[in-house]
């Protein structure tokens, strides 16, 4: 492999200008894809094989027109301090705001009379009145949504307070100028790091090329393949983060192969002939991890694998191809003006340098290193033993929205299990009895603890189905809901055994506590999944059985110990306020297999690309303990560089207003800083130290059944010194 990326890093250099100019063009042709593309309607939400997800396509088939995954919003009154909602001009008001509700829009399907639905407070201090549209929030035009907001504005509000709830008003969550500060950070550090504006603009520009390009196809393609909001954000993160450390890997070989004395195309093409395969198998493991998620086999966790998979893929080739090309126009210029007045002497000592200082460190107290760098991330996780696990609502929205400020006006109102209200259907076709069936239904769902009320039954035209709205006591994501779920569940098991009725639970409180569990069940499958095949890619690397298996078990640490971490800020609210988080709750349920995915792909980067090296200077010769020193005087600047710039790329989301798109970017910056910091550079090399020789050991059977992929560049250096001979014999 390594003389093929050789072969294409010295064209790339040669070709500059048609490989500048081919990146360039599907850059615009992406970007023209983008504006000419049909705006995203929907962005569905199925969870295959869930009782919830049952319900609903019963729902959808039993009560056709229904949409029962149509949009809704609740405009809340709240009357002041000493009034009533019930007074005759307050009434009047919210009759008058009723009637503009219902002719605001051709989307709407239907505006509740709060009077005569039930929809007072016992108090009489709140109100609310429920819409219910045709399509879903994804599907509602800027009209519709300009509608509901203006009416709700111009209201005659003498003195109470109106808010709307819902996901009618939901908009692209705001990331703000959060990425735009994790760029400015990763610039000053690649600045810092090479000493020079080109070198540092390289992975810079190229990375948002690539962005750019995996983004755009995302946008151009968003409608056809049903891709959500969230779809481009991680392929923006990922993307970000991985474009910009491929790129800083090639730039800084490249940078050493000049120091070396080489002329500029041929340190490309040695750059990206050893730094490059590392890039690949890198590229590789990440891709593996995302793409990995499909296993889950919920539809929308797999788009947004696939689709940051489709970034990786883009980065990895731009790295290989678009940056020689670049570094052909730079030439030598990508070294410091102070570095090309006083150019190092080639084979000339060179100086010790902060991480070949640290690596000697290490080697001298293996043991200590060892075990504070394991008890202290073990410490750190051990909040991750109380995890739990659901989906925001819009209890966890800022509380300068109005979807919060009305989520509080109803729990203050109607109690806190009123936002999350469960959808109970009974299917009673070819049942003797079905409304006997129904009626013994509602009879033991009322009796259940934590039912605050049980709405009656509401048939079909057929008869054969009904719906049972429950509201739980407690708020939707509390475990007591998620307790109540399962016992209406298990009482619908009991009323199938003695009448026939199939009882299920829908409704957006049963679909997160569904896809909570999904999630979990797949989290075990999938590890194994994607552990097991990167395992094998990395024993084909580094040609060793024990370094995988050390590579997978510190990423497990690192990944509990961010997970631990997580919990204890947006779970426990430990330092809640400075990261912005408004509303302590269960940890996303998709967090734990999405940081796995994620981060695992990433741990690997800096596994291989610091191993590699060890595992260049062993096969070169050098004893076990010299070659941790020698990967860390050329990988550990490098190394703590792309780290850093990782972090700052994703430390930039934690400013964003969706709490999910916040959660992601502080479990991912955390758990970089764990792996790379913790893990890469203090557990790495103080366990190669213990192993020694044992740790690059590999049984000559299974070294027989491996191909060579040459990552350390021992068949290239052949190749090359193959190549001189012939030229001294032409000449």
């Amino acid at each position: 492999m390594a003389t093929y990326l050789y072969k294409l890093g010295r064209f790339a250099f040669r070709r500059r200008r048609y490989v500048a100019l081919v990146w360039v063009a599907l850059l615009a042709l992406a970007g023209f894809g983008a504006s000419s593309a049909a705006t995203a309607t929907a962005s569905s939400f199925s969870i295959p094989g869930t009782e919830a997800q049952k319900a609903f396509d019963l729902l959808g088939q039993r009560f056709p027109g229904a949409s029962a995954d149509g949009a809704t919003a609740r405009v809340v009154f709240k009357a002041p301090s000493g009034e009533k909602m019930t007074s005759a001009a307050n009434k009047a008001e919210v009759k008058k705001v009723e009637g503009e509700l219902s002719s605001g829009s051709h989307q709407i399907s239907s505006v509740t009379d709060p009077y005569t639905a039930k929809a007072v407070s016992k108090d009489g201090s709140t109100v609310y009145v429920q819409v219910s549209y045709k399509v879903s929030s994804m599907e509602l035009t800027d009209q519709t949504k300009d509608s509901l907001q203006n009416t709700v504005d111009k209201a005659d509000h003498n003195g109470y307070t109106v808010e709307i709830g819902g996901d009618a008003l939901q908009a692209m969550p705001e990331t703000g100028s959060g990425e735009i500060i994790g760029v400015v950070l990763a610039a000053i550090v690649l600045i810092v790091t090479f000493g020079s504006l080109i070198a540092a603009g390289l992975p810079l520009l190229t990375a948002l090329i690539g962005v750019g390009i995996g983004v755009s196809t995302i946008t151009a393609l968003a409608n056809v393949l049903d891709l959500g909001n969230t779809t481009s954000t991680l392929a923006m993160m990922i993307g970000l983060a991985v474009g910009i450390d491929y790129a800083l890997f090639i730039v800084s070989r490249y940078r050493a192969e000049l120091a070396e004395g080489r002329e500029p195309q041929e340190a490309a093409g040695r750059a990206v002939g050893t730094a490059g395969s590392a890039v690949v198998f890198a590229g590789l493991t990440v891709v593996i991890a995302l793409v990995g998620l499909a296993v889950v086999n919920i539809p929308m966790l797999s788009k947004m694998g696939f689709a940051a998979a489709g970034t990786v893929v883009i980065a990895v080739l731009i790295a290989l191809t678009l940056i020689p090309a670049l570094l052909g126009f730079a030439g030598k210029r990508v070294v410091g003006r102070k570095a090309r007045k006083n150019p190092p002497v080639p084979g000339a000592e060179v100086k010790a340098n902060g991480g070949t200082r640290w690596a000697r460190t290490v080697l001298r107290r293996p043991v200590l290193v060892l075990l504070v760098g394991v008890i202290g991330l073990g410490a750190i996780a051990i909040p991750a033993a109380s995890l739990e696990m659901g989906l925001p609502d819009d209890g966890a929205q800022p509380t300068n929205t109005t979807q919060r400020r009305a989520y509080d006006l109803l729990s203050d109102g109607f109690g806190p299990g009123f936002n999350g209200p469960l959808t109970t259907v009974v299917d009673v076709k070819g049942v003797s009895d079905g409304k006997a069936a129904v009626d013994e239904v509602h009879q033991k769902i009322a009796g259940l603890d934590g039912v605050v009320s049980v709405a009656q039954p509401f048939y079909n035209k057929a008869h054969d189905t009904a719906t049972i709205s429950v509201v739980p006591k407690d708020r939707p994501s509390s475990v007591k809901t998620e307790d109540l779920v399962h016992s209406i569940r298990d009482a619908g098991a009991q009323v199938k055994s003695d009448t026939g009725a199939t009882v299920l639970v829908t409704g957006a409180t049963a679909m997160n506590i569904d896809f909570s569990q999904k999630m979990n069940d797949a989290l075990v499958p999938y590890l194994a999944l994607v552990v097991g095949l990167a395992f094998l890619l990395l024993m084909l690397v580094f040609r060793s059985v024990l370094v995988p298996l050390k590579a997978a078990l510190g990423f497990l640490l690192s990944v509990v110990a961010a997970l631990g971490a997580v919990v204890a800020v947006f779970q426990w609210g430990w330092l809640g306020s400075l990261f912005g988080v408004q509303q302590t709750g269960p940890i996303m349920s998709m967090m734990p297999i999405f940081m796995v995915g994620v981060v695992f792909g990433l741990a690997m980067d800096y596994e291989v690309f610091l191993v590699t090296r060890m595992r260049e200077a062993y096969v070169h010769g050098e004893s076990p303990g010299q070659a941790v020193v020698t990967g860390f005087k050329h990988g550990a600047r490098v190394v703590t560089a792309a780290a850093v710039i990782m972090i700052a790329v994703f430390s930039g989301f934690i400013g964003a207003s969706d709490s999910m798109i916040k959660m992601i970017g502080f479990g991912l910056a955390i758990a970089v800083f764990f792996d790379a910091f913790v893990v890469r550079m203090a557990i790495v090399p103080a366990v190669l130290a213990l192993l020694g020789k044992r740790a690059w050991w590999l049984p000559r059977w299974l070294d027989r059944a491996l191909p060579n992929v040459d990552v350390e560049g021992e068949g290239l250096n052949k190749h090359i010194e193959a190549q001189a001979q012939r030229e001294l014999i032409d000449a």
